[in-house]
């Protein structure tokens, strides 16, 4: 299966927290979205990895996305070396996204810059013709997507551009409440967390807002970009 965009995700939640009102979008317009999770988000306080693979289907069925997978990384533990590059490698190969989205660049988790320095580091190995992989029996070709870009998490990161989604917040709000096991609940008897909290679940809101506040519409979700943005006229910033 060839995907237009593959977003990865450190844990299950990552994705629907930063980007899932983008990827509801894209899939509207008919392109093929798919996810990774590193891990199962086996080291979280609250739930546990059976519920939390619960969620993260029933999140993928809300956004329509085309697949999800999940590597079985070592939630906390995993490191951007050859063997964790190789597995993502495998996936780029496979499923040849043009696009690949991954965590913010720096966060309070420190997941979320391991992970997204990996899935930059293999975007740029999978395009090396002298790195042989094969997946499921099948000897692959080189990949390199065209673009990596990355979404904005726990900190206050100033984007390097911004996605409309203002007709796709309430997709975004269901994504990301199908994890009921990781965020605020009245009837909840979990430990508090940082992102457990009511606070937590409107900043996802007022962040959105504020980023399309900045753009003239409703909502907006940031990225930053390794490298320029290139459009072929200035009438594709309109």
């Amino acid at each position: 299966m060839k995907l237009d965009i593959l977003a990865f995700g450190a844990h299950p939640d990552d994705v629907e927290l930063g980007c899932s009102g983008t990827i509801a979008k894209e899939v509207s317009l008919g392109k093929k979205v798919g996810i990774i999770d590193l891990t199962r988000g086996e080291l979280g306080t609250r739930g546990s990895v059976e519920i939390r693979d619960q969620e993260a289907a029933l999140a993928a069925e809300i956004l329509g996305i085309s697949m999800r997978e999940n590597l079985n990384m070592r939630d906390g533990f995993f490191v951007n070396d050859e063997a964790h590059q190789l597995e993502i490698i495998k996936r780029i190969r496979k499923y040849k996204p043009e696009i690949v989205i991954c965590n913010a660049i720096e966060d309070r988790h420190i997941d979320h810059g391991k992970g997204s320095k990996l899935v930059s580091d293999a975007c740029f190995l999978s395009g090396l013709r002298k790195i042989e992989t094969e997946h499921e029996g099948v000897q692959q070709e080189v990949w390199r997507p065209k673009v990596v870009y990355h979404y904005i998490q726990w900190k206050n990161i100033e984007p390097d551009f911004v996605v409309d989604i203002s007709e796709f917040m309430d997709i975004k709000t269901k994504s990301i409440l199908a994890y009921a096991s990781q965020f605020y609940s009245e009837n909840s008897n979990e430990p508090i967390t940082p992102i457990a909290t009511k606070n937590f679940l409107q900043s996802i809101h007022y962040r959105t807002q504020d980023f399309g506040r900045l753009i003239g519409v409703d909502y907006a979700e940031g990225f930053t970009t390794e490298r320029y943005v290139a459009v072929k006229s200035l009438g594709d910033l309109i």
